[in-house]
């Protein structure tokens, strides 16, 4: 069933995401490592907040609700109440009502489909952010932390790397099985670095990944797994970053375009959003991501569109083996077809189906409140023409996002159409 309200996103803005092998980012060997600090968690929500605001002319004072996606603020940053950091973004947005929106790296995408679920409730402006910062701890207890997305008493135990761990598993099994090699998922990384070349806001845009580095474990790319069975399956370049950052955006009616004094043409509407909540407490099959599949099937009924309408994606690779998979859930190939998108060109910027065309998770960076978030707004981008050094070809129509929390236990599905 379509939405019963016309919903829009006016615009918004994405930070650098930034971390570890980033230009600017201060770690030890900077040179303005001890003279000055990173961004906070609470410069990243002020930031976007206000610039989302101001870069789509919204007074503040007309946003209805406001919502922000955020996984693991208590932890990185000692903050939660991530709410009451939005209201604080901007005088006109005192005692608003903002909720933060919690479920693991697809909080970002939850955070929106709140807004869109509000719009067709009668909200007319609305504000949409996502924030993270993990570079606040170690690499092994920025994993524990991480963990939280699993099933933390049964699966933690796995690798002190939880999550690499899980999705390692996953990459065992598609290696096994022969639909997928390890250079399929080499290429996926290659592309990923490559777009984030030419991406200025990217995490790894100063970091080249050649095809040679990224199949083959060495020094330069270690399998860094302890668990000796999951180790030879996922490597340094299969990962998506341990990054910093945020976006905000502003969702409307059509009301809440004429009050804005904006038309249907200023905007990029959105067509449908389905999300999807897996158990916990179970494992899927290795080789398939039903969750996000479900999602997807609920976006596309309601878009009435159907996976082949699809002209450009931003999808969920938390790890190289994670988009193969998602190429399949999202109905862009068969079961045990996906591999075929990337080894034939699809999915590069000049294929007929560009799939995160800013770098994904991989190379643009993976501020996990931030995530879901960035891809709405980059898909923005792509329907209106600019992005730059990364713009597809072709006047691209319809778009698709696709937001993944912990090893497909949550998903978010989007589709969008240019104005």
């Amino acid at each position: 069933m379509p939405l019963h309200r016309r919903a829009f996103v006016l615009g918004g803005h994405i930070t650098p995401f930034i971390g570890k092998k980033h230009p600017d980012f201060v770690w030890k060997g900077h040179p303005d490592f001890g003279t000055r600090d990173n961004p906070t968690l609470e410069d990243y929500v002020v930031t976007a907040v206000t610039e989302a605001l101001a870069s789509t002319g919204t007074p503040a004072e007309l946003v209805d609700k406001a919502w922000i996606g955020n996984f693991v603020g208590e932890l990185f940053s000692a903050q939660g109440h991530l709410g009451a950091a939005v209201a604080g973004a901007h005088p006109g947005l005192k005692y608003k009502p903002v909720m933060r929106v919690e479920g693991a790296c697809a909080s970002g995408g939850l955070a929106f489909a709140s807004a869109v679920e509000s719009i067709q409730a009668g909200s007319d402006v609305t504000l949409v952010a996502g924030a993270e910062v993990q570079t606040t701890a170690s690499a092994r207890q920025g994993g524990d932390y991480l963990a939280r997305a699993s099933h933390y008493a049964r699966q933690r135990g796995i690798d002190d790397f939880t999550f690499p761990a899980l999705f390692a598993r996953r990459a065992r099994a598609a290696y096994g099985s022969g639909v997928i090699t390890e250079d399929d998922t080499a290429r996926i990384s290659v592309k990923a670095y490559a777009n984030a070349h030419k991406n200025p806001l990217a995490h790894m845009k100063a970091v080249p990944m050649p095809f040679e580095v990224a199949r083959t474990a060495s020094d330069a790319n270690p399998a860094f797994l302890g668990n000796p069975e999951l180790q030879p399956f996922l490597k340094v370049s299969d990962c998506s970053q341990v990054s910093d950052g945020g976006a905000a955006m502003i969702v409307v009616s059509e009301e809440g375009l004429r009050k804005l004094g904006r038309t249907p043409a200023d905007a990029v509407e959105i067509l449908g959003v389905g999300a999807a909540t897996g158990n916990l407490f179970e494992d899927d099959d290795l080789l398939s991501m039903p969750t996000t599949a479900h999602a997807a099937a609920r976006a596309y009924a309601q878009a009435g569109i159907t996976a082949a309408d699809v002209d450009v994606a931003e999808v969920h690779d938390c790890f190289a083996i994670t988009e193969i998979l998602m190429y399949e859930a999202l109905g862009f190939a068969a079961a045990g077809q996906g591999a075929a998108l990337i080894r034939e060109g699809r999915t590069e910027l000049s294929g007929d189906l560009p799939v995160n065309t800013g770098g994904g998770l991989i190379g643009f960076g993976h501020p996990v409140g931030a995530t879901g978030v960035k891809q709405i707004l980059e898909l923005v981008r792509q329907l209106r023409g600019a992005c730059g050094a990364y713009q597809i070809g072709g006047a691209p129509s319809v778009a698709l996002a696709a937001n993944m929390g912990g090893d497909d236990k949550t998903a978010v599905v989007s589709v969008l159409r240019a104005g």
